[in-house]
C-alpha cells in the first residue's frame, strides 16, 4: 500500500516537473543569425521583425550597388528611350581608382557599347564593378559627381551611418552603411519595377556587342539558382543583391513574399564555415533562417481600436469635469502570433488637465503600445465630445491671467508705492497742521496774556 503511495506521488510529481520545465506553446523563439549585423524588416509597415547590429557600421562590399541601381533608375525608370540608350565604356572607367581588375565583372572592355538596361544587368546580375563605373559616367559626368550624388541621396534618404567613396563597393576603409540604411535604399530602390525585374532574374542573355559575342549572365544569387552552387535555393526569395570581400565578409539583401506578408532582408559580415565536410555561406543559409522565423512568427493584427476609451482627462473653465479620449485610428501592425496585445504596456502621455472649450476630435495627447523595448505603436489621443466653456469660470481665470502678467504686475506695484507715498504725504501735512494749529493757539494765548498785564 505504501509502496502504492510512493509511485503515485512520483509519477504526480514527475508530471507536474514536466509541466514546469516545458516551454509554452508557440513561444517566440528568437534565432541568433551568425552574422556581423542582419535585419528582417516588412516592407508595408517598417516594422522590425529581427534585429541585430542594424545600425552598426559596416562594409556592404557589392550591396553598395543598390544605391547605383536606385540612381540610374530614378532617371531612366519608364523611358524606354532611356534604357535602350547605347553607352560606350570609357578608359576611364577601367582607372585604378574605381576598378580592380580582380573584382567582380562582365568582361566589358573599354570602347565596347552596350545599352543602359544591359549594363544595369551587368551590375545586378553578376555585380559587374565596370559596369557601375560606366553607367556613373554616363549619368553624372564623372565617378566622383556620381559618389556625391549617392551620399546625398543616402542622406535624404535618412541613412544615418553611410558614406560612400566608390558606386561599386570596392573596399575602402571610408566606405560603409549599416544594416537599416541599406534597408532604406532597397525599398526606395524597389518602387521602381525594372529593378526587381533584373535582380530577381537567375541569368540575362546580353546579345553580340562591337567588342563580343553573345553572353548569358548567371546571378550570384545562391537563393534564386542552382547554376553556380547547389543546397541554397528558397524558392520565398526574389532578388535582390550579393556582395563579398575578405573585408566585408559575406553579405545578401534579399527578399521575399507569403500572403500579405513582405519582408526583406540584410545579412552583413557572415562567414563562410565548414558543416561535415561542405563549404555552408551563411549569408545564404542565415537568410533562408530569417525568412523561416518571420513567416512562421509574424503576421498582421489589429492592437487598437479607434473606439476604444482610453482615459479622461480633467477639465478646467467648464461645469463639465472632464472629457474622454479614444485612439486616432484603428492600429493594425506586424506583431508576433504568441503575444496577446492586452499584454503591451500603454505609455499614455496626456496633460494634468485642459481648458474648456474642447472640440470633439482635438488632439490631446499620444499613446504608445511597448513591450519591453519594442515599440509596436504610437497613436494620437483625441477627445471624444465637445466641451463648452462657462462664462463666469472663463472670466475670472482671464481676470486672474491679466493681473499675473510681469507688465500688469509692474503697474500695479508702481501704484501701490504711489499709495503708500501719498498716504504718508497725507499723514505727514496733517501732523504739521495740527502742530501749527497748537503753536498758533499757544500764540494766541499767550499775546492776549500779555495784553491783560
Amino acid at each position: 500500500m505504501k509502496f502504492k503511495r510512493f509511485i503515485s506521488v512520483f509519477l504526480l510529481c514527475t508530471c507536474l516537473t514536466g509541466l514546469f520545465l516545458t516551454p509554452a506553446a508557440g513561444a517566440l523563439e528568437v534565432p541568433d543569425i551568425q552574422a556581423k549585423a542582419a535585419l528582417l524588416a516588412d516592407v508595408n509597415t517598417d516594422a522590425v521583425a529581427y534585429a541585430k547590429n542594424i545600425h552598426e557600421k559596416n562594409y556592404p562590399a557589392s550591396l553598395t550597388k543598390v544605391m547605383t541601381a536606385l540612381l540610374i533608375l530614378e532617371k531612366v525608370s519608364g523611358n524606354e528611350t532611356l534604357l535602350n540608350q547605347e553607352v560606350t565604356a570609357s578608359e576611364s572607367a577601367f582607372s585604378d581608382t574605381y576598378y580592380h581588375a580582380d573584382g567582380s565583372s562582365a568582361g566589358i572592355k573599354a570602347g565596347e557599347v552596350m545599352t543602359v538596361k544591359q549594363l544595369l544587368q551587368c551590375m545586378l546580375i553578376v555585380s559587374a564593378n565596370e559596369a557601375c563605373n560606366i553607367l556613373a559616367e554616363w549619368d553624372a559626368g564623372s565617378i566622383a559627381a556620381f559618389v556625391d550624388a549617392m551620399n546625398a541621396t543616402a542622406k535624404a534618404l535618412g541613412c544615418e551611418n553611410t558614406h560612400f567613396v566608390n558606386p561599386s563597393g570596392l573596399h575602402d576603409p571610408d566606405h560603409y552603411t549599416s544594416a537599416w540604411d541599406l534597408y532604406l535604399i532597397t525599398k526606395a530602390a524597389m518602387q521602381y519595377p525594372e529593378f526587381m525585374e533584373i535582380c530577381d532574374s537567375a541569368k540575362a542573355v546580353i546579345p553580340a556587342t562591337n567588342l563580343s559575342k553573345e553572353r548569358t549572365l548567371y546571378t550570384t544569387n545562391h537563393l534564386l539558382s542552382t547554376w553556380r552552387v547547389i543546397g541554397y535555393r528558397d524558392k520565398r526569395a526574389h532578388g535582390i543583391k550579393t556582395g563579398s570581400t575578405s573585408d566585408a565578409g559575406h553579405c545578401l539583401i534579399s527578399s521575399a513574399q507569403e500572403g500579405e506578408l513582405h519582408f526583406v532582408s540584410v545579412v552583413m559580415g557572415a562567414e563562410r564555415i565548414e558543416e561535415n565536410g561542405v563549404g555552408n555561406l551563411l549569408n545564404f543559409s542565415e537568410t533562408s533562417h530569417l525568412f523561416d522565423y518571420g513567416f512562421k512568427n509574424f503576421a498582421y493584427r489589429t492592437i487598437l481600436e479607434d473606439k476604444e476609451i482610453i482615459q479622461e482627462v480633467p477639465v478646467s473653465l467648464s461645469k463639465t469635469d472632464y472629457v474622454t479620449v479614444h485612439p486616432a485610428n484603428n492600429v493594425e501592425s506586424l506583431f508576433p502570433r504568441d503575444l496577446d496585445p492586452a499584454e503591451l504596456d500603454r505609455v499614455i502621455s496626456l496633460p494634468e488637465t485642459v481648458e474648456a472649450p474642447v472640440t470633439a476630435g482635438d488632439k490631446l495627447g499620444t499613446m504608445e503600445l511597448r513591450d519591453g523595448d519594442t515599440v509596436y505603436a504610437s497613436v494620437d489621443l483625441l477627445a471624444s465630445s465637445d466641451v463648452t466653456a462657462d462664462k463666469f469660470m472663463v472670466f475670472r481665470h482671464n481676470v486672474t491671467l491679466f493681473f499675473k502678467k510681469p507688465a500688469v504686475k509692474t503697474v500695479a506695484i508702481v501704484l501701490a508705492v504711489l499709495l503708500v507715498l501719498l498716504v504718508i504725504f497725507r499723514l505727514t501735512g496733517l501732523s504739521r497742521r495740527r502742530r501749527y494749529g497748537r503753536n498758533a493757539r499757544s500764540y494766541s494765548r499767550g499775546y492776549r496774556g500779555r495784553r491783560h498785564r
